[in-house]
């Protein structure tokens, strides 16, 4: 930065801000590239569609697949229920893997209970898409939570 050291008055010394102007225009100009570049993200969700009458061509499947998960003999095995069958937890990879093998559509809902820890149905869920099922969704009974808002005084 430069001053001019002319005498008092109405030229006394003034600071050359040409420089300062350059620098905050390119800084201006990398705020707006930075800014261009970056992508908006959020969740990705699908959202349920109509079915077309028209289109036949994938057969709807014969029946949504719910995978319940109980409190079992022990903490690390629990009981599970595919569509109110009861199905060894040792055996309910291969069990998936029959029920899902003939399908187009690779979907399944898994249903906890409400007192159960999160490690059985998380190993649910991995055996679930390790078994060849693409979407899973997580249900809860809507009874149980209405009776449970009301019980502590809450309303929807």
């Amino acid at each position: 930065m430069a001053f001019s050291m002319a005498g008092g008055g109405p030229s006394a010394p003034q600071m050359n801000v040409t420089p300062l102007i350059d620098v905050l225009l390119v800084l201006l100009i990398i705020f707006m590239l930075v800014v261009i570049e970056q992508k908006p993200t959020g969740l990705e969700a699908q959202i349920p569609q109509q079915p077309d009458r028209n289109d036949h061509s994938i057969p709807p499947p014969e029946r949504t697949i719910v995978i319940e998960v109980r409190g079992g003999p022990s903490p690390d095995l629990p009981e599970v229920r595919i569509n109110e069958e009861t199905v060894d937890f040792a055996k309910l990879h291969d069990r998936l893997f029959e029920i899902f093998a003939g399908r187009v559509e690779r979907v399944a809902f898994v249903k906890a209970d409400d007192g159960l820890d999160f490690q059985p149905v998380a190993s649910v869920i991995d055996i679930a898409h390790s078994s060849g099922i693409d979407r899973l969704g997580l249900l809860h009974d809507e009874t149980a939570a209405a009776q449970g808002n009301a019980a502590h005084g809450h309303s929807r």
